[in-house]
């Protein structure tokens, strides 16, 4: 070896001594905050982000008295939930079913369990089956009764029976809606608004064997014992559709649609149309940190670098101007604020392992907030079974 290598070796060394002399003292029971932010946090780098797992193992830092095992006295010390924003109907028919909070201190696995959860095992109900008596549009019958499918009711799910293949439809476990329009002359849009509630029950009648020779009574297809608007939970919040304005079909002159729909309870997993939710979504938390003092032009343009306005610019001494992280939350990581030269070592991005931006929009059956609190029911079910299961 070259006296040459030996001493650049012995520079390093000495550097690093240096660095380990100059390194704060860290108690034991706690990390150094290079490892808690490795811990906690996703870095952003301009070419793709890292750090990007858990770290689940409980002794990983047991050298340093860490205990870092999931404790559910800890869990309920740090797991909050913070309701950010809410907004349920407005008058008119305009609807605006959106819901925005923050969970603290969850895995994402548990996140993504409620996201799951909403999106295809809350209940709602939906059309399941349509008896069409007449339809000359141009819309197939097959896709006349999908799109009756897919039309959000507003009704609480909860007031309704589950109906399996051996019940019999009755004012607990169906709704019937009846739809019936013409169009005379010109055009007509038939819309939501036209579907009517049936509160009675079916309008239509089985056929009868005709060759038999036993008089009979004629039946409907439901079989409804009551009116379903004398119930109470039905007397003062009629059943009806969440918006008036979706287009049905579009008729022309002479076309006829007379058919009668039938709403029971179901969940996404079994079909889309079940699904409470128009989206359910989570991302963490962004975190924004400026790593120098970035002023006067550099800071114009690191405001015009960043299309969501998370930076801006204050007034300091002496007219100059100094940039500032105005608004982190808004921030979607595109990383534009870190591309170009040396602007990575001016600004960091990191991501909140275990702080969650939860978003639902209601298809508009069950507010957000509600649906939320049905999810965590059905998680507290799971879990009931699985100890039930295991003991």
């Amino acid at each position: 070896m070259s006296s040459d290598t030996i001493s650049e070796l012995d520079a390093h060394l000495e550097e690093a001594k240096k660095r380990i002399m100059n390194m704060p003292e860290v108690p034991m029971g706690k990390l150094p905050p290079h490892l808690q932010r490795q811990r906690t946090r996703v870095f952003c780098n301009s070419d793709a982000p890292t750090n990007t797992e858990g770290i689940q193992y409980s002794g990983a830092y047991a050298s340093m008295g860490v205990d870092n095992s999931v404790r559910l006295d800890q869990f309920i010390k740090n797991f909050k939930v913070e309701v950010i924003q809410i907004k349920h109907h407005v008058d008119g028919n305009v609807y605006d079913n959106f819901m925005e909070f923050d969970m603290i201190g969850i895995d994402a696995a548990l996140a993504n369990a409620f996201r799951r959860i909403l999106i295809s095992e809350v209940p709602t109900m939906a059309i399941e089956k349509v008896l069409i008596a007449n339809n000359t549009s141009v819309v197939q019958d097959e896709v006349l009764s999908h799109r009756l499918g897919l039309i959000p009711i507003s009704v609480d799910p909860r007031l309704f029976e589950y109906m399996s293949e051996n019940d019999t439809p009755n004012e607990k476990n169906t709704i019937v809606f009846k739809l019936h329009v013409k169009c005379t002359h010109g055009r007509l849009t038939v819309r939501s608004d036209e579907l009517m509630w049936l509160p009675n029950g079916s309008g239509f009648t089985v056929e009868t064997d005709p060759y038999s020779d036993k008089k009979s009574k004629p039946k409907t297809y439901t079989s409804f014992s009551c009116s379903q608007d004398s119930l109470p939970e039905f007397s003062d919040n009629p059943i009806s559709l969440t918006h008036s304005d979706i287009i049905i079909a579009k008729l022309g002159p002479k076309q006829e649609i007379e058919l009668e729909a039938h709403a029971v309870k179901g969940i996404g997993k079994t079909h889309a149309k079940w699904s409470p939710v128009a989206t359910a979504w989570y991302r963490m938390l962004p975190e924004v940190e400026l790593l120098e003092e970035i002023e006067d032009q550099l800071a114009e343009e690191l405001v015009e670098k960043c299309p969501v306005k998370v930076f801006d610019i204050e007034d300091i001494a002496n007219g100059k101007k100094r940039a500032t992280v105005a608004r982190p939350r808004a921030c979607t990581l595109c990383r534009e604020c870190i591309r170009g030269e040396d602007w990575e070592n001016r600004v960091a991005l990191r991501r909140v392992k275990d702080h969650f931006i939860f978003t639902i929009e209601s298809t508009g059956a069950l507010p957000p907030d509600v649906l939320f609190t049905e999810a965590v029911k059905i998680l507290e079910d799971k879990c009931e079974r699985i100890l039930s299961e295991l003991s």
